[in-house]
């Protein structure tokens, strides 16, 4: 027997109610109900990282993460780095090295050099190369994602320096 539940789910700064099993993945939520297009379905079993997202602070994946364990958290998809107009400077800087090729694993990139980032702000090339390890991505940019996380790394300590 299936049962329902409501949920409250704290996305990009903002709360919404939904309704559903406790079983399902949240990335289900984030696409369906809450029609957030970053995080993307890839292997459905957390190895290929499309679909990560942050829960409270740290890099996770939404297609293995049941609702009921992500309630009252602090959930960031891409969508609530940055916008269109102001990019998160993580999110600029691979603009800048142009990252992306067909853009499917990017936002999940994306997320996991952020909560990598956090951690680790000055981060050498193969540590960069270690945190992004388990994030496929099946274009063959991964040179150019681990310059844009270098150059991001790089005008983050600019900016501590001249603040």
């Amino acid at each position: 027997m299936r049962t329902t539940k409501r949920f409250t789910l704290r996305v990009n700064g903002a709360s919404h109610e939904i309704e559903g099993e406790p079983q399902t993945p949240l990335l289900f939520f984030l696409r369906n109900d809450l029609c957030l297009n970053s995080p993307k379905f890839g292997c459905g079993l957390g190895e290929c990282g499309a679909c990560t997202v942050l829960v409270d602070g740290q890099a996770a994946r939404a297609c293995a993460l049941p609702v009921r364990l992500a309630e009252d958290r602090e959930i960031v998809t891409l969508e609530g780095l940055g916008s269109i107009e102001t990019p998160h400077p993580l999110q600029q800087a691979f603009i800048d090295e142009q990252a992306a090729q067909c853009g499917y694993c990017i936002a999940g990139m994306v997320m996991t050099a952020k909560a990598f980032l956090d951690v680790q702000p000055d981060p050498s090339e193969a540590e960069v190369r270690e945190a992004l390890r388990h994030n496929l991505c099946r274009c063959g940019t991964h040179v150019e994602i681990v310059k844009a996380v270098m150059l991001a790394a790089e005008r983050g300590r600019q900016d501590v320096a001249t603040s």
